[in-house]
């Protein structure tokens, strides 16, 4: 009887790796919600927190973190609570400029207007696409939404080796900002 089966026991051990695979998938989408902020989105990862101080409109300012890696990119949503909502606009140009100039980006970035309910009128969210390299000289495609709430200032972002339409879109599609939370 086992010399019938080992001829099949590759096929079998195949099927049962392939099955496993699908239990275990790269993106594992789940819900989160930056503390103290309106703001819900997905991640394909649990993500890790971090907080730190920034140089923000010219002054040091709180910058909480959340993010992790999945499928060879790498997933983050930042949010800074500032002193006054009419900051938000320069704040949010140099938050821009200093992550291109930091990507050393090609062309300086694509921008596009972002639909975004909830979000200040007053700077439109926009979305960033750019093209540069890491810390470490290797290649890197970036998409990064920046937008406003109140005092709050968000920027959500995406870094890949080659970015996945469908990934980004999910990543970006899911971004929500509840009307009336406290923030």
């Amino acid at each position: 009887m086992t010399s019938l089966l080992t001829p099949l026991m590759p096929r079998v051990m195949a099927a049962g790796l392939l099955l496993l695979a699908a239990c275990n998938p790269v993106f594992n989408w789940r819900e989160v919600r930056p503390d103290n902020t309106a703001l819900s989105l997905l991640l394909p990862c649990k993500p890790d927190k971090a907080q730190r101080s920034v140089p923000l409109g010219g002054r040091p300012t709180e910058l909480a973190m959340l993010g992790c890696d999945a499928g060879d990119a790498t997933f983050a949503v930042a949010v800074a609570t500032l002193d006054d909502a009419a900051q938000a606009a320069a704040v949010l140009t140099g938050w821009q400029t200093a992550t291109l100039a930091n990507l050393k980006a090609a062309g300086g970035g694509q921008t596009s207007p972002l639909k975004l309910a909830g979000a200040d009128a007053l700077p439109p969210a926009v979305l960033v696409r750019a093209s540069g390299q890491r810390a470490d000289g290797r290649a890197v495609q970036s998409q990064a939404a920046y937008f406003s709430q109140g005092r709050q200032v968000f920027q959500a972002v995406i870094y890949a080796n080659q970015m996945d339409p469908e990934v980004a879109d999910t990543f970006f599609s899911s971004l929500k900002l509840d009307a009336g939370t406290p923030r």
